[in-house]
């Protein structure tokens, strides 16, 4: 599974691990991702998304249709 959210586009982040002495050594920072099946009742069929936890809230908000049409004008 790729490590980026298809609602809000996060992705994986690189930065610094920091010692007490400041020895600094490469580190990555992964996203919350999850893979999650919504129901379209307009369309009656499941979808499948890679969404992190701040797009699920935006799915909640705002309805699954509505950001399937956001993301579809977006590609």
């Amino acid at each position: 599974m790729s490590k980026v959210c298809e609602v809000t586009g996060k992705k994986v982040m690189f930065g610094n691990n920091v010692s007490f002495s400041i020895n600094k050594t490469k580190r990555r920072f992964d996203s919350n991702i999850s893979k999650k099946k919504f129901y379209i009742q307009e369309e009656d069929r499941w979808v499948t998304l890679n969404v992190s936890s701040k797009g699920l809230k935006i799915i909640n908000k705002k309805g699954i249709s509505a950001v399937l049409k956001e993301i579809n004008s977006k590609k």
